[in-house]
């Protein structure tokens, strides 16, 4: 007689699934990621999807925008969910300043265009880009680094939440 005990077939398969499923847990498939979606990353997701949209004065729908028309678009219908005023000078009142150094991805970028006074909004992506609505390309991607905008820049504010 010998030392060893059987089992039956249906608790040693039971057994082998059990040990499946805790060992797939386990594996590194199953763990969270850390990083997830900003709301600077959310708004400018939204935002690209409208590259091309053409200009138009006074423009606040997907047919065609201004600049601040844009971003007022781009707030209310990404999750940030945020009501802006049609204005780049009413919107340049909201908000947290923000340095160059810390302009972070979503936050709103304001121009003088006109000689007087802020006239002109885009919004932050990151590695000295911006985009906005320019009567020329329309929705599209700027750079700071041009000289256009860099003569022109007033400021920056941060309206989402951190």
């Amino acid at each position: 007689m010998s030392g060893s005990v059987r089992l039956p077939k249906v608790v040693l398969v039971g057994f082998l699934l059990l040990a499946m499923v805790i060992s797939f847990m386990f594996s590194p498939f199953m763990q969270k990621a850390d990083a997830s979606v900003s709301w600077g990353q959310e708004v400018t997701v939204v935002a690209k999807q409208y590259k091309g949209t053409p200009y138009k004065w006074g423009g606040k729908t997907p047919k065609a925008f201004d600049a601040s028309g844009f971003t007022q678009f781009i707030f209310k219908t990404s999750a940030a969910k945020i009501q802006l005023p049609h204005s780049s000078k009413a919107q340049y009142k909201l908000g947290k300043a923000v340095k160059p150094k810390d302009l972070k991805e979503g936050d709103l970028v304001f121009f003088n265009t006109n000689g007087k006074d802020v006239s002109f909004v885009g919004i932050y992506l990151g590695k000295n880009q911006f985009i906005a609505v320019t009567v020329k390309n329309g929705v599209s991607v700027q750079s700071f680094t041009s000289k256009y905008w860099k003569d022109r820049y007033v400021g920056a504010k941060r309206v989402l939440k951190e």
